[in-house]
């Protein structure tokens, strides 16, 4: 993980935000995620209630996103709208399998570092191709095998059950932005930052939280 160490080696001369995040609590922006999910199940979204052109107004020069969210790059699964939030209130990174890459930490690093992201969320969805192709181990076109080392730890512990490898890869990626990251584990002991792992049915549209 040489490029998210150099990233927290980085960290300290980092510019200080220059304007105020909002005054949610770590808890608080999760369950702030987990109420959104909870609208887009029930159909009753209000993201799009918002005057977009003052949001676009009040963005262009600096962002404040209260949480960030590690997602498989899926269709399917379209972030802000799960969770019913719209531009400026998500710090959203997308690759297939969901896995933190270092280049994927470092992005969360300068989430919750520079914008002050109080929440980051690994989301896992369920039939995850990604997981699918690396349980086969099947000849894949171009350079799609190169996921399935940071997948095998999941696919070993699940036993052949791709939902159980699934959640069990959420639950090991936000293990491993916890760890691997000197900077992020910083904000976790300091109480400024809470890490967690999620999983989106793709039938009933609704978030868990894995223990």
């Amino acid at each position: 993980m040489a490029g998210a160490a150099a990233v927290a080696a980085l960290g300290a001369t980092w510019p200080k935000r220059a304007w105020a995040q909002n005054a949610l609590s770590p808890d608080a922006a999760l369950q702030a995620l987990l109420a959104g999910n909870t609208r887009f199940v029930d159909k009753r979204l209000t993201s799009f209630d918002q005057d977009l052109a003052i949001l676009r107004q009040n963005t262009v020069a600096k962002q404040e996103p209260f949480a960030a969210v590690l997602s498989c790059a899926d269709s399917r699964v379209p972030v802000e709208l799960v969770f019913d939030q719209s531009i400026g209130h998500l710090f959203v990174t997308r690759v297939a399998g969901n896995i933190a890459t270092s280049e994927v930490i470092a992005s969360l690093e300068y989430g919750a570092a520079v914008l002050g992201t109080k929440a980051i969320l690994v989301l896992g969805h369920s039939n995850c191709g990604a997981l699918q192709a690396a349980m086969s181990g099947k000849t894949v076109p171009g350079q799609i095998s190169e996921l399935y080392a940071s997948l095998r730890p999941a696919v070993d512990e699940a036993g052949g059950d791709l939902e159980a490898a699934i959640k069990a890869n959420a639950r090991i990626q936000a293990g491993l932005l916890a760890t691997a990251s000197p900077l992020l584990a910083g904000l976790i002991k300091e109480r400024k930052l809470k890490i967690a792992a999620g999983y989106y049915a793709l039938d009933s549209a609704k978030v868990s939280v894995l223990g």
